[in-house]
């Protein structure tokens, strides 16, 4: 049931960024071409999903589980090196080449030839990341 119930929620995920047009590298370069041809509409779409999961994770919170799951917050609030490179080269990919992995996964099943370029890197990192 709880595989069942990620699938859903993944596949709804899915299904909001086609219709958002968050699956298109042009629209995400364009959000971030302030100096050009702006395209304001990530932001909008951003707005939407926290407008839809902030008091979610309020209820969350004060319930203090999920179900199985108990919440807790992270081991370590600190800013360290391992997470300003980690956002740097999250920021530097996404800003090359458009894509990051929520849309390049959906993009893996409209255009696998060429989200396959992104997606095997991606994959390949996250698999070395819990190596090192």
């Amino acid at each position: 049931m709880r595989a069942a119930l990620a699938f859903g929620c993944g596949l709804l995920f899915g299904v909001g960024l086609l219709l958002s047009g968050m699956t298109s590298p042009d629209r995400v370069l364009g959000f971030l071409d302030v100096a050009g041809h702006w395209d304001p509409s990530l932001a909008f779409v951003m707005g939407g999903g926290l407008l839809v999961a902030t008091p979610l994770f309020a209820l969350a919170r004060r319930r203090g589980a999920t179900g199985e799951v108990v919440l807790s917050q992270p081991p370590t609030t600190r800013i360290d090196r391992r997470l300003v490179v980690g956002a740097a080269m999250f920021g530097i990919g996404w800003g090359l080449v458009g894509l990051c992995p929520g849309p390049a996964l959906v993009d893996l099943a409209l255009r696998p030839a060429q989200a396959a370029w992104f997606v095997l890197p991606m994959l390949a990192g996250l698999v070395l990341s819990r190596r090192v």
